[in-house]
C-alpha cells in the first residue's frame, strides 16, 4: 500500500481528468507512487517506444466529463448570489459548457474564481483518493480519514 501523505494528489487528479486523446496515458507505480506519462511514440522515458503490457504500472484512465460537469452544476447551484447561480447554470445547457463556464465566471464574476478553483480542486482531490481506494493503492482508512478532513468548502 502507498502512503496517502507521499502521494501527488493534483497530478492523480490531473491524469484523471484528461480527456485529450488515447495516444497517452498516465501510469502510476503501485509500489513508489511515482507518477509517469506514456506516450505511444516515445514510451515513459520520451525516446524509446515501449508496450504498456510490458510495464508494471497502474493505468490511470480518464473519468467521463460528466463526472467534471457536475462540479460546475453543483457549484452554481451553492452559490448565494442568485443572479450568478442562474447565469452559470444556463452556461452550462448544451455543447461548450466548459468553455462557457469558464467565460462566464472570469469575465462576468471574477469575485467566484477562488471559491470556484478551491471547489473544484477539492471535489478533485477527494475523487484521487477514491480512484486510489478502487484501485487498492492506499488503505481505506487513511483515505476515510482524508474524505472527512477534506469536505467541499462552504460556497459564497
Amino acid at each position: 500500500m502507498l502512503d496517502l501523505g507521499s502521494l501527488d494528489l493534483d497530478e492523480i487528479a490531473t491524469a484523471l481528468a484528461d480527456q485529450t486523446d488515447y495516444e497517452h496515458r498516465w501510469l502510476i507505480n503501485p509500489q513508489t507512487g511515482e507518477m509517469v506519462f506514456w506516450t505511444s511514440d516515445t514510451g515513459i522515458d520520451g525516446q524509446n517506444a515501449v508496450d504498456l503490457d510490458e510495464l508494471d504500472l497502474v493505468g490511470i484512465d480518464p473519468l467521463p466529463s460528466y463526472v467534471w460537469y457536475r462540479d460546475m452544476a453543483d457549484f452554481a447551484e451553492g452559490i448565494s448570489d442568485e443572479r450568478a447561480s442562474r447565469r452559470l447554470a444556463r452556461a452550462i445547457d448544451g455543447r461548450g459548457a466548459f468553455r462557457r463556464f469558464k467565460d462566464e465566471l472570469h469575465e462576468e464574476y471574477p469575485h467566484l474564481l477562488p471559491a470556484w478553483h478551491a471547489f473544484r480542486d477539492i471535489r478533485a482531490k477527494r475523487r484521487a483518493v477514491e480512484w486510489l481506494v478502487d484501485n487498492s493503492l492506499v488503505d481505506d482508512e487513511s483515505a476515510n480519514r482524508f474524505l472527512t478532513e477534506h469536505p467541499d468548502p462552504e460556497l459564497p
